[in-house]
């Protein structure tokens, strides 16, 4: 008899060793036609496998977040199986699930997405077919005996342990190396695409075979994979590139490959942001510092960074001494500390910086302000005594709430635990752990947690923020650090009168601030809130005789701190208006005789409302409130 409980604690009783289906089916035929797979303590089996003794279980169905990833794996063979059928020389080496979707690396000629319709229809065929995965477990002279014809294969099984258990999976003719899951059968695909081709080095070394890396992605419902492509047809509308060039923000040149050359426009944002960085901040008890952008290769040695960072940074030699161009702010600040003697009265100390940091990017992973080499971190490290760190993280996450709501912005939390490698006592890491968990707790959010997946110094919180798209973003973070207060020799003078080494944060909030700047173009399109935009007015007289008259009114608005243009083209009136449209320039003044005579404004606002005969007055007290109090939704006029 074995005893299977589910997660309602209920118990159902079966003769012989019943699979997940057979568990399914008790409960009832329709809830197992939505099942995929089984999780027995944490591990996830395929449906149909016995289970032998008395279990705790969960049915995974396609509901699930873990059933559509055990869907994309088995995508992944279903397109390598197609690709086999139509390309049989080629060689297959991996194929696994990532963000959205999956790919598989191949080893073949060189193919475009004008091959995909050939592929995606040999896959419907397969789909079609309802080819069952059946799992094989076989020795390692076995698997190496079917894979005699793949180099990449047969590399793999050869690091493998000769006791280890190895399986593939099989659906009709095609085999593959994998641990598994997968779903019952390849019908359960409804809705799938491949998304683009790139190239990939073996192993991601460049000394190796170029292979071909075959993108796609799966759904267990086809509306949902039309709302997934729906989603990413408006991600390239609002693409930071296209639209950074677009409204002359920023631009990229040869010359700096990943680094970002920002234009007027763009440092208008680039200023306004870090404008509200240090008005939240000053009031939240932080001092700014600024450290220097070159140290010394025994800083780097000392911190850990020259051993475990070095193939990241850039480097150089001055008067016959090492030199590294720093990859992050935090050796600098913990220089800073030492300047000074501190007693726990003097705790916390909260000090931010907005520091250039530039690492070592591959060519082909550069991304606009996404992925560049160099970039600003909105650093801060946080230095307190142990009895402090629940409240100081608290106030941290509680700031970060204020500053992405001020964008919009809503975010979800994951907090990262001791990893396998690590330094710290147990203690230690008990203490850091439970001060992040107590934070969390009185903050009230859901977060989720994420096990062994904390840095070896420390554990940490992250912030992943989601933007109107709905994707999202790992920005911020609260780091726990239990390694470089040790390796500087970090101290303060306690009630006691003894030497005790405090708890160090590291905190960012916009974490790149390029990388941040690109997601707010992403999230507004590029139509900026007023107080957020780099022309926030712009003046279209009607014709050249009230040029000057405009500029007069340009140099009143701009004393008050609104950044505005004049448009002095000899153009028409309509296309004037259209092109501030397009540039989303929230206000447009229309200056003509009549609003000179009677020194009052005809205003144009985005969401196409116009109010004619306002005075200066009328319009600089609500525009000047919003600007200050940086309104996010709505029109300031």
């Amino acid at each position: 008899m074995i005893n299977i409980t589910l997660p309602d604690n209920s118990i159902k009783s079966f003769e012989d060793f019943p699979s997940g289906l057979d568990v399914a089916r008790s409960i009832s035929e329709g809830f197992a036609r939505n099942c995929v797979a089984v999780k027995i303590n944490d591990h996830l089996i395929d449906l149909e496998t016995p289970i032998k003794a008395d279990s705790a279980i969960s049915l995974l169905t396609v509901n699930d977040d873990e059933a559509l990833e055990i869907l994309r794996h088995s995508s992944a063979h279903v397109m390598a199986e197609a690709v086999l059928d139509i390309y049989p020389d080629a060689k297959l080496t991996i194929g696994p699930v990532v963000a959205d979707g999956f790919y598989y690396d191949i080893d073949m000629n060189p193919i475009s997405e004008e091959d995909f319709a050939a592929i995606e229809n040999r896959m419907k065929q397969i789909i079609k077919e309802k080819k069952k995965f059946e799992r094989q477990v076989v020795s390692k002279a076995e698997a190496l005996e079917i894979f005699k014809d793949n180099p990449f294969k047969v590399e793999l099984i050869n690091e493998l342990d000769d006791s280890e258990e190895i399986s593939l999976y099989k659906n009709g003719q095609f085999v593959d190396l994998c641990r598994g899951p997968h779903i019952p059968h390849s019908g359960m695909i409804k809705g799938f695409k491949l998304m683009k081709i790139s190239g990939a080095y073996w192993r991601a070394d460049q000394t190796r075979e170029q292979l071909q890396r075959l993108y796609g992605t799966s759904f267990f419902d086809k509306k949902l994979l039309n709302k997934y492509l729906h989603m990413i047809e408006e991600a390239k509308k609002r693409d930071h590139r296209k639209i950074g060039t677009r409204l002359d923000l920023y631009s990229f040149h040869d010359e700096a490959a990943g680094m970002p050359f920002f234009h007027p426009k763009g440092i208008a944002i680039w200023n306004t942001l870090l404008d509200y960085w240090r008005h939240e901040h000053k009031l939240d008890g932080y001092v700014e510092t600024k450290t220097p952008v070159m140290l010394n290769r025994a800083l780097w040695e000392k911190s850990g960074h020259w051993e475990n960072y070095r193939e990241n940074m850039y480097t150089s030699v001055i008067d016959d001494e090492e030199y590294a161009i720093k990859p992050m702010n935090c050796p600098g600040g913990m220089l800073l500390y030492k300047t000074k003697s501190y007693s726990y009265r003097d705790l916390p100390l909260r000090a931010g910086e907005i520091g250039l940091v530039h690492r070592h990017e591959l060519s082909g992973a550069l991304s606009g302000l996404f992925r560049v080499r160099a970039f600003h971190q909105d650093d801060a490290h946080l230095f307190m005594t142990p009895d402090q760190i629940g409240d100081e993280v608290l106030r941290a996450l509680k700031l970060a709430e204020r500053i992405y709501a001020r964008f919009g912005l809503k975010f979800k939390l994951e907090l990262s635990t001791r990893p396998d490698k690590s330094i710290g006592t147990d203690e230690q890491w008990e203490m850091a752990t439970n001060g992040l968990r107590d934070a969390l707790d009185k903050y009230g959010m859901d977060y989720e947690l994420n096990e062994g997946d904390g840095a070896f110094y420390g554990p940490k919180i992250d912030f992943h923020i989601l933007d109107a798209l709905g994707r999202t973003w790992q920005c911020g973070t609260v780091q726990l650090d239990m390694s470089l207060p040790e390796r500087f020799d970090l101290t303060y003078k306690g009630a006691d009168n003894d030497k005790h080494r405090p708890i160090m944060v590291h905190r960012t909030i916009f974490g790149s601030l390029e990388r941040f700047l690109g997601i707010l173009v992403e999230h507004f399109a590029g139509r900026f809130p007023l107080w957020l935009a780099p022309v926030q007015a712009i003046l279209l007289p009607i014709n050249t005789d009230l040029g000057p008259y405009a500029d007069e009114v340009k140099s009143q608005l701009e004393s008050h701190g609104i950044r505005c243009e004049t448009d002095h083209r000899n153009e028409t009136l309509k296309k004037k208006i259209r092109e501030a449209q397009l540039s989303y320039i929230p206000l447009i003044i229309t200056i003509g005789e009549k609003e000179k005579e009677s020194g009052t404004l005809s205003i144009r606002t985005l969401d196409g409302k116009v109010r004619m005969g306002i005075t200066l007055d009328e319009f600089l007290t609500p525009v000047l409130k919003h600007i200050r109090e940086r309104i996010l939704d709505g029109a300031a006029f």
